[in-house]
């Protein structure tokens, strides 16, 4: 019973923040025609109005980001077109990095920079965790195979690092950027500005989310590896 009650506060403190950010974007996804412009027309009305015009604005299957090596802000399909008060403040929270990339925000370019270092270094991790079986199997000695796999765990992880270290980054683009220009451009409903701080604090978190995600995989795989 102990095993099962540790498992599901793990379980908890790992997909809580997601289902909370999701909750959070559904809510305020309807109506789906409270503002006269979509989340695309406000990102390229903010743009233009920050004299950013060579930077693009599109749709994106991979999730909202902005691109800071394209210099494209992309937006999903529901958030582009939709006229909802989730879409315009997303679309405003991904123009908020591209007014961070214009300024030459550091921690946006820290970022920018460790995001071309995790992915390999992840799939370095994952390849010294599935050869230390092998590496013990062949040598005999254990202490190759707690070495790699200390080697690989501990790279595995390197998600984790960047997706925290992100975090200032994401709530500068919130609360710093992004919630200043909704209302200095008049775009955001008096009455809907509590309600865009909890989106913008949820775009922010969306990070948490995914580093408690990175944190899982790095815990499966010692589980895997204890067997």
């Amino acid at each position: 019973m102990p095993y099962l009650i540790i498992i599901l506060v793990l379980l908890a403190a790992i997909l809580g923040p997601s289902l909370w950010v999701n909750r959070i974007m559904n809510r305020y996804s309807k109506p789906a025609d409270r503002y006269p412009n979509s989340g695309g027309e406000v990102a390229r009305r903010l743009l233009d109005e920050l004299g950013l015009q060579d930077v693009g604005v599109e749709i994106t299957e991979k999730g909202d980001h902005y691109d800071p090596r394209e210099r494209m802000v992309r937006l999903s399909s529901q958030n582009f077109q939709g006229h909802s008060l989730t879409a315009i403040t997303i679309a405003a929270h991904e123009v908020g990095h591209a007014v961070q990339h214009a300024s030459g925000y550091m921690p946006l370019i820290w970022r920018t920079r460790l995001v071309r270092l995790v992915g390999p270094v992840e799939k370095t991790g994952a390849a010294l965790l599935m050869a230390t079986p092998l590496i013990i199997g062949i040598t005999r000695a254990p202490i190759a195979g707690l070495l790699m796999m200390s080697g690989g765990l501990l790279t595995l992880g390197s998600g984790v690092v960047m997706h925290l270290l992100t975090l200032p980054t994401e709530f500068d683009a919130s609360f710093g950027r992004a919630m200043p220009l909704l209302k200095k451009q008049n775009i955001l409903a008096v009455p809907d500005e509590p309600h865009a701080r909890r989106l913008l604090r949820a775009a922010a978190l969306t990070y948490v989310s995914a580093s408690l995600m990175s944190l899982l995989n790095v815990a499966r795989w010692w589980a895997i590896l204890r067997r």
